[in-house]
């Protein structure tokens, strides 16, 4: 296990050239990028519930599948957070000790990877076997989640590309397999009370 893992070396420069830049934008732009950073992940639950709503429309086996999205952004969450134990890596600005839109988490709040990219990613890959424009419509909502997230000086860059590969990677996975084997799934659903979450009545 790495102890406290300074990830300044890797790209600290750009990091601090994105949080200078921050502080000279228009006070209207941080503010914008700052609630999306903290109120964005809300758009992707929005877009699950859609998603789940138009596949119980189509089919049992599709609404299984939009009905998964959520549960596997949550294993992509713990698997990414499991990661930050692994790596115990400092917040960027903790490390560099600059001043950022974002309060600096407290220590042991570690940086490495980030769970909003992780997050993002998960549900826009979840999203794209469910609806092709749902899921491309949450890829760019995850990009600008990600960049978000070291515009206010939360993450190194690093920290955010590894949080989508980490997201997209689980949704990846999980979705396919499940995609591969719905019907044992779907019979089991629909002998329980949920089986009105599986097709539209």
């Amino acid at each position: 296990m790495l102890l406290a893992f300074d990830g300044a070396p890797v790209d600290g420069s750009a990091y601090t050239d994105v949080v200078d830049l921050a502080h000279r934008s228009p006070a209207w732009l941080d503010g914008l990028v700052s609630a999306w950073s903290t109120y964005g992940l809300a758009l992707f639950a929005v877009l699950m519930v859609v998603g789940w709503w138009r596949a119980r429309h189509v089919g049992s086996h599709e609404a299984v599948i939009a009905l998964a999205a959520p549960v596997t952004v949550v294993l992509a969450y713990a698997v990414d957070d499991a990661l930050k134990l692994v790596v115990r890596e400092d917040r960027p600005c903790r490390s560099l000790r600059v001043t950022t839109l974002e309060a600096c988490p407290a220590p042991g709040d570690w940086s490495f990877p980030s769970n909003h990219a992780a997050v993002a990613a998960a549900a826009a890959v979840a999203l794209f076997f469910v609806s092709r424009r749902l899921g491309a419509l949450a890829a760019v909502a995850a990009l600008a989640m990600a960049a978000s997230r070291v515009w206010v000086g939360a993450h190194y860059p690093h920290d955010v590309v590894a949080g989508l590969a980490v997201g997209a990677l689980v949704a990846l996975l999980l979705t396919a397999a499940l995609r591969s084997r719905p019907d044992a799934l779907v019979r089991r659903l629909s002998a329980t009370r949920l089986r009105p979450l599986l097709v539209d009545p």
